[in-house]
């Protein structure tokens, strides 16, 4: 490998001398890049035809959009800084403190913190303005429980904001300046993103006002430990404590994302960070202008994912949707005829590629709203009709279990590892399960998918099972296949897929 300097823009290439060749300086040449971003010359065309064209050159996306990302100063109270070693919110608290910090250097004269033990009063993140009149998205930790926000332009204007609004399910916030005639940025669609493209980040990495990344897309639709709701994109753009609140551009100089997390066990970057799509920021932030405060619909349906063997029990053809493992009695999903054991693929006629793109579809639809919902049920494609409701935060239900040891009747062993007995009269109505049969030993395949004793059994691959005779017999059609046992466990049902030995 070696480097050489293109004469004709001065800039440097590395050039792998094993096969890939340098364009000569061509006003012709053309580039892949969208316009809105400079590129340097495209790669001379070879005989099998290079997959990449040229790096870009960010320069105009920052010039033209660059004046609409801000920086956001906050006093605020004292918070708990969040866990080291895992996703974590980019704190904007005291951004140079920390940075000193970790190079060794205690102390420093004019650090916000200045003596260790003070109390954190301030801090710094970033937002960007979405509206002439000044609405500006920023994250909901970089404002909660501020006491005062003061927005810096990047021409050193500043202004008091207002919080209008914050969610904290999905850490978006907005607030609000006093001025007109404002620069903004514009909207993109980050459903469009693929791994592998070019995005850019603006913000304030421990106070460094404007700074520019740039990166690729790691991966879409990524659930993280601590969430269960938002769909992050997942991307290796340098970000740190102070770009919370920043925004994501793709080529086209288009936000398609808040930059919100990064995955550390230093407190700073390590390559994984992770942005909030802006459709669905979006959605939150009419919400909270118009109505002060953010209302999501649900189908009332307990999902998880469908891996490969719940994909073969069911005669999927491939790992897709979101399986439903229970459903909300009287609910709309209910209501609907969707039932435990169906596969939901799509809503409205968006493909539903795993379980947690589905929360997402569903709680951006107006409550009240039809939707048709198509479910992969009885090995076979139905659509339904199902009017979303509100959703209402429930409160935790009250723990069952059934031990084992019953008076029911001894245990009688069921291929996969299992040996069930019958539950009695007064197990059933304790437990307010369903199901007749409960696990009394397990071992083998079953013991392996996960299964415990004291789990009620209520059906397999879908059918429901009242007695042992029906386990058996649908263990026997499923010989050699794996198999999808829907149980329940305590107060929640869920489906295990079991791989026979």
């Amino acid at each position: 490998m070696s480097m050489i300097v293109d004469r004709c823009t001065g800039r440097y290439f590395l050039v792998v001398l094993s096969g890939v060749f340098l364009a000569a300086c061509s006003p012709n040449a053309s580039t892949a890049v969208p316009p809105v971003v400079a590129a340097a010359p495209a790669p001379a065309a070879a005989p099998a035809g290079p997959l990449v064209a040229g790096l870009p050159d960010f320069t105009a996306l920052v010039e033209r959009y660059g004046p609409a990302v801000v920086n956001v100063q906050v006093s605020e109270r004292r918070e708990a800084a969040p866990a080291r070693g895992g996703p974590e919110g980019l704190s904007p608290n005291d951004p140079f403190g920390e940075f000193f910090r970790r190079f060794g250097i205690p102390n420093m004269p004019n650090s916000p913190r200045g003596n260790g033990n003070a109390p954190q009063a301030r801090g710094e993140g970033s937002g960007f303005i979405v509206s002439a009149d000044g609405y500006i998205l920023t994250n909901a930790h970089v404002v909660r429980g501020a006491t005062e926000v003061v927005v810096k332009m990047t021409d050193r204007r500043e202004y008091p904001a207002k919080v209008i609004g914050l969610d904290d399910r999905t850490d978006v916030a907005v607030i609000k300046i006093d001025a007109k005639d404002l620069p903004t940025v514009r909207i993109g669609d980050p459903e469009k993103l693929r791994p592998g493209q070019w995005v850019v980040a603006i913000g304030s990495p421990f106070g460094m006002e404007n700074s520019v990344t740039a990166g690729i897309v790691s991966a879409t639709s990524r659930r993280l430990p601590s969430e269960t709701y938002v769909p992050f994109i997942q991307t290796d753009v340098a970000v740190n404590p102070g770009n919370s609140g920043g925004p994501l551009f793709n080529l086209n100089g288009e936000v398609v994302g808040i930059n919100s997390q990064i995955y550390s066990q230093s407190g700073g970057y390590m390559g994984l960070s992770f942005a909030i799509p802006i459709d669905m920021a979006n959605d939150v932030r009419e919400q909270l202008v118009k109505f002060g405060r953010v209302s999501r619909s649900m189908i009332g349906v307990n999902i998880r994912p469908v891996d490969a063997a719940f994909a073969e029990s069911f005669g999927l053809d491939r790992p897709r949707g979101a399986l439903v493992e229970g459903v909300q009695s009287g609910g709309p999903a209910d209501k609907a005829g969707i039932k435990a054991g169906d596969i939901i693929l799509s809503v409205d006629g968006r493909q539903v590629e795993n379980d947690l793109t589905l929360p997402t579809m569903i709680s951006m639809i107006k409550p009240g709203t039809a939707t048709e919902i198509e479910i992969w049920t009885d090995r076979k494609l139905r659509r339904v009709t199902a009017r979303v409701t509100e959703l209402k935060e429930e409160g935790a239900a009250a723990t069952r279990k059934v031990q084992g040891g019953g008076d029911g009747g001894a245990a009688e062993p069921v291929a996969l590892g299992l040996s069930v007995r019958p539950l009695t009269a007064e197990e059933r109505q304790q437990a307010d399960t369903p199901g007749s049969l409960v696990v009394e030993q397990v071992s083998g395949a079953a013991e392996a998918a996960g299964v415990q004793p004291g789990d009620i059994i209520l059906g397999v691959n879908g059918v429901p099972v009242k007695s042992l005779a029906e386990l058996q017999a649908a263990a026997k059609r499923s010989a050699g296949k794996a198999v999808a046992l829907r149980i329940q466990r305590e107060d929640r049902q869920t489906f295990i897929a079991i791989r026979p030995e």
